[in-house]
C-alpha cells in the first residue's frame, strides 16, 4: 500500500468564478480509476459557496508556509507536464465531461491529461491534470506518491509561457471521501491539482481505493 502524506492547511476562496461553480454543480463523485481498464474521475456535487475542506487526509499531516503570490497568467492550454524530481516529461491531451457529468480520464497510460473545464495552468483558480498510476504496466503517474512538499512542477502552454508551481501538499483520500472542495472549489490564487490513484488495490473491483492528490501554487512564470 502506498501512504504518502504531507499536508497544509486549506485556503479559503474568493467569491466562484462561473466556471467552477458550474464545474462543481456538474460533477458528481470523487475518484480516478487506475487498472488494466479506464475509469473515471468525478467530484461529488456541493455548493460553490461553502469551500472550507470537508475531507482529511488519511494519515496525520505537516505544514509548509505559502508562497509569496504569483500573478496569474492568461488563458492559453497546456500541452507540456515536467516534474523533475520523479523523471516526468509528459505531453497534455485534453479532457472534458462524460454524457454522465464524470470527468473523461485518458484513454491510456501517458499522456496525462488536462482537465478543459476549469482554469489553465497558471489562471486564477485550481487547475485539474490527471493521470494514471498504471494500466497494463506503469504509468505516467508511477512514481507520484514520490513528490515531495516543495517539489516544482513546470507546465509549458500553447503560448510559449511556463507557469512553475511549487508542491505544497502530497495527500491520498479514500474515494469515497473525495475532497472536491480542496480540488475544485475556488482560491485566490492559481494552484495546480494532480490526482491518479493510491493506496490499496482491489483485485476484485480491478481499481485501487483511494487517490492521490497533489496541491501547489504557482511560484513562477518563465519563457
Amino acid at each position: 500500500m502506498r501512504h504518502h502524506v504531507v499536508s497544509s492547511s486549506p485556503r479559503l476562496a474568493h467569491p466562484a468564478p462561473m466556471v467552477m461553480a458550474a464545474l462543481l454543480a456538474t460533477i458528481t463523485i470523487g475518484a480516478t480509476a487506475c487498472s488494466g481498464q479506464t475509469g473515471a474521475v468525478v467530484a461529488p456535487s456541493v455548493s460553490a459557496t461553502n469551500l472550507t475542506a470537508s475531507s482529511s487526509p488519511q494519515v496525520p499531516s505537516s505544514t509548509l508556509a505559502p508562497a509569496g503570490k504569483t500573478a496569474e497568467l492568461s488563458r492559453s492550454t497546456p500541452v507540456r507536464l515536467q516534474i523533475a524530481s520523479i523523471g516526468v516529461d509528459s505531453t497534455l491531451m485534453t479532457l472534458g465531461l462524460r454524457s454522465d457529468g464524470s470527468m473523461q480520464v485518458p484513454t491510456g497510460g501517458f499522456p496525462a491529461g488536462w482537465y478543459s473545464g476549469g482554469p489553465t495552468p497558471g489562471e486564477l483558480g485550481p487547475a485539474v491534470i490527471a493521470g494514471h498510476v498504471d494500466m497494463k504496466g506503469p504509468g505516467v503517474f508511477y512514481n507520484l506518491h514520490d513528490v515531495k512538499v516543495g517539489d516544482q512542477v513546470t507546465i509549458t502552454e500553447a503560448d510559449g509561457s511556463k507557469p512553475v508551481f511549487r508542491v505544497t501538499q502530497v495527500a491520498e483520500y479514500l474515494k469515497d471521501q473525495f475532497p472536491t472542495k480542496r480540488v475544485y472549489g475556488n482560491i485566490d490564487h492559481a494552484g495546480l491539482r494532480l490526482i491518479t490513484c493510491g493506496g490499496t488495490f482491489d483485485s476484485q473491483s480491478g481499481h485501487y481505493e483511494d487517490n492521490l492528490i497533489v496541491f501547489a501554487d504557482l511560484v513562477a512564470t518563465t519563457r
